[in-house]
């Protein structure tokens, strides 16, 4: 009876490391599709950032952009 009885407490014990573990699985899983979100984010953000500038240098034609510069002194 006494081996029966520690037996079922090894199994218990195994029971709430894999549900920890499981849980930690989650955790992981979630954080990696927020990461791959991101990622797909950032690169839409990039793709239209050269969009905007085409569009920019398109609407300035050839000639080149005129920057005044402020006279140092």
């Amino acid at each position: 009876m006494e081996r029966s009885d520690l037996s079922d407490r090894r199994f218990d014990i195994l029971l709430e490391r894999l549900d920890r573990i499981a849980d930690e699985l989650a955790k992981i899983n979630r954080r990696l599709d927020n990461d791959e979100h991101f990622l797909r984010l950032t690169r839409e953000l990039a793709t239209l950032n050269e969009s905007l500038q085409a569009l920019a240098y398109a609407a300035l034609g050839r000639q080149a952009p005129q920057v005044r510069r402020r006279r140092a002194g």
